[in-house]
C-alpha cells in the first residue's frame, strides 16, 4: 500500500482536516445508527491526543448543491461527537468563515454537499478545503470511489495528504483477501441482480478458486443452465451472459456450483405457503426466495475448507424468517471457518447483524460502492491520489 499514513505524520500544533463518513440515518433530528460515527472516533482521538487542531468534514444525504437543507444538516452529528469526545464540537456553517480550532480542539464543517462544486470535484472548492489545513487525512473509505472535492480534489492541493486509520484498515483487509490471499480463495456473491454485479462476477472468476452465487443472481444462472425458475427474479436479457460465465468457469477447471434445492413460495408475504423443492421441480407460478438446506450445507462445507472467503450479498430474502435459513447457514460457516473472511455491502452487514455474528469475521467493510468497485478491480480515485502524493512528496515522512 503506497500511501502515506496519518501515523507517519507529525501532527502536534498542525491544522488537521479529516474527511470522515458521517452519512448516517437521521430521522426527526435523531441519529438512528451511530456505527459510522463510532468507527471514526479512534482516528479523531488519535489526532487530538497528538496535539493537533482538528477539523472534520463529511457529506450527508443528497441535498441540492449550493443550498442549505436543514433536514440534512450535520448538527445532530456535531452534538453526538461532542458527547462522545467529552468536549465541544462546534458546527461551522460557513466555509468562508471557517477556521481550525486551537490545538487539542475539534470542530465540524457543515455538510460538504451544501457547497457548490463538491460533486464535480471543482478545483477552486478543493483549494478552499486545502487552505484550511496543514495536513489532510482521507479516512472515509466509503467515499474513496468518488472523485469529489472533499475526497479527491483536496488531496491534490493540501500541503500534506495522508490516509487515516480507517482507510488503511480497509485497504489492508482488501489486499490480504485479494492481492495476497491464503488459498483456496472462495467468493460468495449474492444479491438481487446479475446486472449490478456483472463486472464483479467476471473479475472474481479469474482470481478465485471457487465462485458461489446466490439470491436473485443465482436464478439467472439457473435459467442459463436450463433449470425452471418460475416467476422468480431473473434477468432474461443476461441469460446468455450467465451461460458464458458458467462456460468460462468450466474452462478454468473450477465450475460454479449452483443450487440443487430451493425454498419457494407464490409470493413473499408472511402468509405465503413455503416449501423446499429440488430445482427441477420449481413450478411455473412459484418464486425462488432462498437456497435449500442441501445447497446451504454444500456451500457451508465449501467455505469451511477455504483459506480466504470474500462475501458480498445475501443468498435469499433473509429479511423474512421463512427465507433466511440459507444465508444464515452460510454466514455462520464463514464466521466459524479458520479462513480469513472479508464481508461487505449494506445487505451483507445487515445480515451479519441480524444473525448476531458481529465480531466473528476477519473484517467487515461498510464501504458499499467503494467495496464493490475495489472487488471489481477498479482504481479508487482517492486512493490513487494519495499514492500519487506519496510518490511526489516522500520527504513528509518523519
Amino acid at each position: 500500500m503506497n500511501v502515506l499514513r496519518m501515523s507517519e505524520v507529525p501532527l502536534a500544533g498542525r491544522r488537521v482536516l479529516i474527511r470522515e463518513d458521517f452519512n448516517v440515518p437521521i430521522e426527526d433530528g435523531r441519529i438512528r445508527s451511530a456505527e459510522r460515527l463510532r468507527a471514526a472516533l479512534p482516528t479523531i482521538e488519535q489526532a487530538l491526543a497528538a496535539g493537533a487542531s482538528v477539523l472534520l468534514m463529511s457529506h450527508l444525504g443528497r441535498p441540492e448543491e449550493g443550498r442549505f437543507d436543514p433536514g440534512l444538516s450535520l448538527a445532530p452529528v456535531a452534538a453526538w461527537l461532542a458527547e462522545a469526545l467529552a468536549r465541544p464540537v462546534p458546527l461551522l456553517p460557513d466555509l468562508e468563515q471557517a477556521k481550525a480550532p486551537a490545538p487539542g480542539g475539534v470542530a465540524l464543517l457543515e455538510n460538504v454537499r451544501f457547497n457548490r462544486g463538491e460533486k464535480k470535484d471543482d478545483p477552486a472548492l478543493a483549494r478552499r478545503y486545502a487552505a484550511l489545513c496543514d495536513v489532510f487525512v482521507m479516512d472515509a473509505f466509503a467515499t474513496a470511489h468518488r472523485a469529489e472535492a472533499s475526497t479527491h480534489g483536496v488531496i491534490r492541493f493540501a500541503p500534506i495528504a495522508c490516509a487515516g486509520p480507517l482507510l488503511v484498515a480497509e485497504l489492508q483487509a482488501l489486499e490480504r483477501a485479494l492481492t495476497h490471499p491464503a488459498r483456496p480463495l472462495i467468493a460468495v456473491v449474492g444479491g438481487a441482480k446479475v446486472s449490478t454485479k456483472l463486472a464483479l462476477l467476471e473479475h472474481l472468476l479469474e482470481r478465485v478458486d471457487r465462485l458461489i452465487v446466490g439470491g436473485g443472481i443465482a436464478n439467472t444462472f439457473l435459467a442459463a443452465a436450463g433449470a425452471p425458475v418460475g416467476r422468480s427474479l431473473c434477468e432474461a436479457a443476461l441469460i446468455p451472459t450467465a451461460a458464458r460465465i458458467l462456460e468460462r468457469a468450466r474452462a478454468l477447471g473450477r465450475p460454479m456450483p449452483l443450487p440443487v434445492d430451493v425454498v419457494v413460495a407464490r409470493d413473499a408475504s408472511p402468509q405465503a405457503e413455503v416449501k423446499t423443492v429440488p430445482v427441477k421441480d420449481v413450478g411455473a407460478d412459484e418464486m425462488i426466495l432462498d437456497i435449500g438446506p442441501q445447497t446451504a450445507a454444500h456451500y457451508a462445507e465449501t467455505v469451511r475448507s477455504a483459506g480466504t472467503v470474500v462475501w458480498n450479498g445475501p443468498l435469499g430474502l433473509f429479511e423474512h424468517p421463512a427465507f433466511a435459513a440459507g444465508t444464515r447457514r452460510v454466514a455462520e460457516a464463514i464466521a466459524t471457518s479458520p479462513a480469513f473472511s472479508l464481508a461487505g455491502g449494506g445487505d451483507t452487514v445487515a445480515a451479519i447483524e441480524a444473525f448476531g455474528l458481529d465480531g466473528r469475521f476477519g473484517y467487515v467493510s461498510t464501504g458499499g460502492g467503494a467495496f464493490l468497485e475495489y472487488l471489481e478491480g477498479k482504481t479508487l480515485p482517492a486512493v490513487a491520489a494519495l499514492a500519487e502524493r506519496a510518490r511526489e512528496h516522500p520527504s513528509v515522512r518523519p
